[in-house]
């Protein structure tokens, strides 16, 4: 049930969000610099072609070539996307602007008739371990990331393999060690680190940042490392002999009351140094290593003394200073939280700020399992949404909301007249439900109140009877509008993902290891591809995501990353389906190209622009 204070403010108060806050990134702002992304994919005797469309062709229209043979009889232009028949033999497959002026952003790739509706990477799958106490465990590619490590204005794919024995903080165990791999789109394993260890296997802790943060045209790995830690050429970090990892009993003592427990903490890491190093991407070579911040510190004095809550990790990529990406590691979301933002200029790793929840009232506790980043207020820097509160671009408190934890949590602009950012966040606490809030200042547009633990929650376009962006969440059937307004209560939406699939400007739902749609025709959810039939899988259990979904490659819509474990391989998915619409690859907005850094860190989200695209956007 909708309180009356909450549809006051969906009705009264939504339109007023409406007050432009233009995102406001500088023109010199450090860029990647992406080629044409040309990729080819039969189905049946149809080839589809699809290219990226780089920043300012707003303008430009494009031939397509077989073997120097023109294949289009009028310039395309309302695309970057082309359907033909596919050859039955080898050929160079070749797309070209039309402009004299931009001949040199042309795309070119060799085509061989036994190519399919997607992309196989050979995977170097890593040999199955046995834990001190004799247990075996196997591997499973998990989450990736992306990055141009060569310069090639193409990306690599950087793949984190998760061992079968890893562990939530709140549980006990041993696990094997976390490994690093990059991949070419071609197949090539380039490098791989082994964390050692010292670093435990588990979503919650190892976050990886994959991005150019030097401006060399190059990207660059950074993440915590420890005691044994081999870099890409074979190097140790730190001591090579250290085991830091616990086994036995502890007394353990449980905040605010008065009784004690044994807890077991087999296989946890609660001593020892803890490292941040920045890898080189093309050689996985450790290139710097300074000791972490925020420090563990005393186990204790984050809420209990087992390595729980002391050891939540979150990560971010974040325009600090309006114009070079600063590296930004989290501790901690729980109890108290700290935010430690780092610059990277090719030689040294510094410390920009350092963010304590401590200092600032109503701070602590306001941590999701994921984080979004963007500039809310417009004054050209990124602010970090870190659950309920937010943090300024200079390491201040921007807001709190005092909602606490969730699982998940969406920044778009939801409207299709506004350039400000607004807020979907879910939460644990048996009270506060979800909420929809203006990003800038915290301030909430509507709220949904329920006395459930409310895990999951979705926002995307899916159905064009509504204006704007529709919202949902594990705590209800159907979706609310940008009103506040229920629809469909009958309709048990997914909840874990999205990806823009399909030719029209609506996204789909990425769950259930499918693409899925809304038919909002017929009132039902179809299976536009179904991965899982195709032998892939989805990771992370419950949490059902692909290993990656971006826009990496063709046109403006997204890739879906996911691995075929029975062949061992990492399948790049990419659509085949023809679209009237055309936009610059989405890696080129700020806040979509750091929401894909950060897809990886805790509980995976979608990408999400700051631009709103949907059905009724403006042209």
């Amino acid at each position: 049930m909708i309180s009356t204070r909450t549809l006051l403010t969906a009705i009264g108060l939504h339109l007023a969000s409406l007050a432009m806050t233009q995102p406001a990134y500088p023109p010199d702002i450090q860029k990647e610099k992406l080629g044409r992304g040309l990729v080819c994919l039969r189905e049946g005797d149809s080839l589809a072609i699809s290219w990226r469309l780089l920043e300012g062709e707003e303008a430009e229209s494009f031939d397509v070539f077989i073997n120097g043979k023109k294949l289009n009889h009028s310039k395309i232009n309302n695309s970057t996307f082309f359907k033909t028949l596919a050859p039955s033999i080898p050929a160079t497959i070749s797309v070209a602007p039309t402009s004299k002026t931009n001949k040199n952003t042309s795309g070119q790739i060799q085509y061989k008739p036994d190519i399919k509706d997607y992309i196989d990477i050979q995977l170097d799958t890593p040999p199955r371990g046995t834990t001190p106490d004799g247990r075996a465990y196997s591997y499973s590619a998990n989450d990736a990331s992306v990055g141009d490590v060569d310069g090639d204005g193409e990306y690599e794919i950087i793949l984190k393999w998760d061992p079968s024995n890893s562990h939530d903080n709140s549980h006990e165990g041993y696990t094997g060690n976390v490994l690093i791999d990059c991949y070419t789109l071609a197949g090539n394993k380039l490098w791989r680190i082994d964390l050692g260890p010292n670093i435990r296997a588990g979503a919650h802790y190892t976050q990886f940042l994959v991005y150019d943060f030097d401006g060399d045209g190059r990207s660059e790995l950074i993440v915590k490392t420890a005691d044994g830690t081999i870099d890409g050429h074979g190097n140790v970090i730190g001591d090579p002999k250290a085991n830091w990892v616990k086994t036995g009993l502890i007394e353990n003592t449980i905040p605010g009351k008065v009784e004690h427990q044994q807890r077991n903490i087999v296989g946890r890491i609660l001593d020892g140094p803890e490292y941040l190093t920045v890898f080189e991407g093309l050689t996985g070579r450790a290139l710097k290593t300074v000791d972490y911040q925020p420090p563990r510190g005393n186990v204790s004095s984050w809420g209990d003394n087992y390595g729980n809550r002391c050891d939540r990790f979150l990560a971010a990529v974040a325009y600090l200073d309006g114009k070079h990406p600063s590296a930004v590691m989290c501790r901690g979301y729980y109890t108290k939280t700290f935010l430690a933002a780092y610059d990277w200029n090719g030689t040294d790793l510094t410390l920009r700020w350092l963010f304590d929840s401590q200092q600032h009232s109503g701070y602590s506790g306001q941590g999701n399992h994921n984080l979004r980043v963007g500039d809310v207020d417009g004054d050209g820097c990124d602010e970090i949404t870190y659950g309920s509160m937010a943090v300024n671009n200079d390491g201040t408190g921007l807001y709190t909301t005092r909602m606490g934890h969730g699982d998940a949590i969406h920044q778009f602009a939801f409207y299709p007249d506004s350039t400000q950012l607004q807020i979907w966040d879910v939460h644990e606490n048996k009270r506060d439900g979800s909420d929809f809030r203006d990003a800038k200042t915290g301030r909430i547009i509507f709220q949904i109140p329920s006395n459930e633990d409310v895990g999951r929650g979705m926002a995307a376009d899916i159905d064009p009877t509504n204006y704007g962006l529709e919202m949902w969440s594990s705590s209800q059937r159907g979706y609310f509008d940008v009103k506040g307004q229920l629809h469909h209560p009958d309709i048990a939406f997914p909840q874990n993902s999205a990806v823009y699939w399909d030719g029209d400007l609506l996204r789909e739902l990425l769950d259930r290891h499918a693409v899925l749609k809304w038919n909002w025709k017929e009132k039902r959810i179809d299976t536009l591809k179904d991965f899982r039939a195709e032998g892939c899988t989805f990771n992370n259990g419950t949490k059902q995501n692909p290993c990656l979904s971006t826009d990496i490659l063709g046109d403006w819509r997204e890739e879906v990353i996911v691995c075929n474990r029975k062949e061992s391989t990492l399948r790049i998915y990419s659509t085949t389906l023809p679209t009237p619409h055309r936009f610059p690859s989405l890696m080129f907005d700020i806040p979509y190209r750091l929401s894909v850094a950060t897809e990886n860190v805790g509980y995976n989200q979608p990408p999400e622009q700051s631009f709103y695209l949907g059905h009724d956007m403006k042209k």
